[in-house]
């Protein structure tokens, strides 16, 4: 009896063993998150961002992909590949305000085939030196071509720096496809490049940039990230990027056009109407005067 109770408690002792070890090897896949914001060089806060992984060893930590979210909005999607130390780095455009959450989540499976889940955050103090953002709004539209993807590109809208108002974002291109901004989620930024003279009219801004979310071809849960700039009279150098991609899956890119000149049309920076907030205040003054 003492042989076969000294046996079972050295076979509960390996069994509980090997758990331990196994669950190590799935509790090793941590998610690694650093994050601090600086203002640029061209006056804009940024946030800049290294995510890394535990595991030491080949395979284990690798992960097919890694999504960083600010304040929830998805800014860059990798993997975790051994050969690069498991780790990347980027930088993406602060949003408004004091501070904002940096987060890091394991989307894909572990090369040992543990599943992913695991996440990382850190909330970070946004520069408030760099330059005050301009209020304004974009309007106008017009045609471009991507030539890459021969590929035909039309678009119209009415875009303020603020989400008081209104905010519309229409984009049609080759084959039939539509895809209509439901949500203006958030301006990363509304700036005035000394470099770029926008008149006529006067405007605070000739840049804005920012991320919404809509419909393709009719269907929900496409989000589109957008540049639009405003270089002058009579349009020939306005430029402006989109990139349309399905929300759950980044990696479905349904439309990307670089930043690029306009072939046809044109975009407008305005100031922003007088409009309030919800206090019943306005909500863009200059000294007491309403911006016209």
């Amino acid at each position: 009896m003492k042989g076969r109770s000294g046996l079972s408690f050295l076979t509960v002792a390996l069994v509980i063993g090997f758990h331990l070890i196994f669950a190590g090897v799935a509790q090793a896949h941590h998610v690694v998150l650093d994050a601090s914001a600086a203002c640029s060089d061209i006056g804009l806060a940024v946030i800049n961002y290294t995510v890394t992984s535990w595991s030491p060893n080949a395979g284990e930590g690798e992960n097919t992909q890694i999504d960083v979210r600010i304040n929830g909005f998805l800014v860059d999607s990798k993997p975790f590949v051994f050969a690069t130390g498991n780790t990347f780095s980027g930088t993406a455009l602060a949003p408004s305000g004091s501070s904002a959450t940096v987060s890091a989540l394991a989307v894909g499976v572990w090369g040992d085939n543990v599943a992913g889940g695991q996440s990382a955050s850190k909330d970070v103090t946004l520069p408030t030196d760099c330059g005050l953002p301009a209020q304004g709004r974009f309007t106008g539209g017009g045609k471009q071509i991507d030539l890459t993807a021969d590929i035909s590109i039309t678009k119209g809208l009415t875009i303020h720096c603020d989400k008081l108002l209104s905010n519309n974002l229409e984009v049609n291109w080759t084959g039939g496809n539509n895809f209509h901004m439901e949500d203006h989620l958030i301006t990363l930024a509304c700036t005035d490049d000394p470099n770029i003279n926008q008149n006529p009219p006067n405007a605070p801004l000739d840049t804005l940039i920012g991320e919404g979310i809509g419909k393709f071809n009719n269907v929900d849960g496409f989000t589109i990230q957008f540049t639009l700039v405003d270089a002058g009279e009579p349009g020939t150098l306005d430029k402006a990027g989109l990139k349309i991609f399905e929300t759950a899956h980044p990696s479905n890119v349904v439309l990307n056009l670089p930043l690029t000149f306009m072939n046809t049309g044109n975009l407008q920076a305005h100031f922003d109407q007088p409009h309030k907030n919800d206090n019943g205040s306005n909500a863009n003054t200059t000294n007491g005067t309403n911006k016209k």
